[in-house]
């Protein structure tokens, strides 16, 4: 599913579909529609320290012979003015194992080098998954650092929401 370019001078430099490509050879990946309800978005906020924006997700699991190796999503969200979509794939653990930029809409020179993103791999929803903590801050870009960590955060917490059974009605 192609991603839809941004608004002004946007760049996008992955569609969902080449991000799935490079994530999971050869796996079979499907994509679910999952609604939330009020009780799961306010705990998603909750956990991620950041507002959960709307009550869909659309989560991709990624299986290899049977066995869930991941799950992929996408968060879009502003960074200063413009918009950042990224695409975060989650282990089965609950730990960061990629984080692609797909669209960028702000000016390049607002955008982390691709190393940086490097700091979320591995790493699970807690304390330390802050700015200035185990995520390091980057002058120019600080306002796309903090943008790009509220994303892996709430990714994490949707994903740690999603994996809790459901309450009995």
């Amino acid at each position: 599913m192609p991603l839809v370019r941004p608004s002004g001078s946007g760049k996008v430099f992955l569609t969902a579909d080449e991000a799935l490509a490079l994530a999971f050879p050869k796996c079979e990946v499907a994509r679910e529609t999952v609604y939330l309800t009020d009780a799961q978005k306010q705990r998603v906020s909750t956990l991620a320290g950041s507002e959960l924006d709307g009550s869909i997700a659309r989560p991709w699991t990624a299986r290899r012979e049977g066995k869930v190796i991941g799950t992929a999503y996408l968060d879009t969200h502003k960074v200063r003015t413009l918009k950042e979509t990224l695409f975060v794939v989650v282990d089965p653990e609950g730990r960061v194992v990629r984080t692609e930029v797909l669209a960028f809409a702000e000016p390049e020179e607002y955008l982390p080098r691709a190393r940086w993103y490097e700091a979320f791999q591995g790493r699970a929803l807690d304390e330390d998954l802050r700015v200035k903590r185990a995520i390091r801050p980057v002058t120019g870009a600080s306002l796309t650092v903090a943008a790009t960590t509220e994303a892996v955060r709430r990714v994490l917490a949707l994903h740690k929401v999603l994996g809790e059974p459901k309450p009995k009605p």
